[in-house]
């Protein structure tokens, strides 16, 4: 039993703390978040009417530039792998309804390194064929590189997104 309590408080700690690490960002703005260039513009704005209700439907774009002389790098295994830890940062829109199946969040991922990988099979005619099937081998974000992105954002009608940044590496 104490344990498990322990356990709440040190788990409830660290996403406390994870969320600490959140710095604002504002339209137009750039953020240093550990050596990484962290941008956020809005690109378009429109007034929309979602069940009845006012909302304003914002085009956004992040981006993300690695300034520090570090490179992120997943290497892949030979068995199949699911790999879910490929976001580099992660910029939340607060204030987001999430309406119309639209986006609250962008994350921004590292990039896919495909291997063309060539084979040989027999088709349905018994002849032998080779054929090329692009595989991904790796994960990536070398110093230098930029990823970019965009979304849509609903707020409420007369706000701006209230968006955060968050490390995720």
């Amino acid at each position: 039993m104490k344990s498990s309590i322990l356990l709440f408080f040190v788990l409830t700690f660290l996403s406390f703390s994870n969320f600490c690490q959140a710095q604002k960002i504002s339209d137009g703005e750039s953020i240093d978040v550990n050596g990484m260039k962290v941008s956020f513009n809005l690109t378009n704005k429109e007034s929309i009417d979602v069940h009845g209700k006012a909302f304003d439907r914002y085009k956004v774009s992040a981006s993300v530039k690695n300034n520090s002389d570090k490179s992120y790098n997943i290497r892949l295994t030979s068995y199949p792998q699911i790999v879910t830890n490929i976001g580099i940062v992660e910029l939340d829109c607060i204030n987001a309804t999430g309406a119309k199946l639209t986006s609250k969040k962008i994350q921004l991922k590292m990039k896919a390194q495909t291997i063309n990988v060539s084979y040989s099979a027999y088709d349905k005619s018994g002849k032998m064929t080779t054929s090329i099937l692009p595989v991904i081998g790796s994960y990536y974000f070398d110093a230098g590189d930029t990823i970019n992105d965009d979304a849509i954002f609903i707020v409420p009608q007369g706000e701006k997104p209230d968006v955060t940044v968050r490390n995720l590496r």
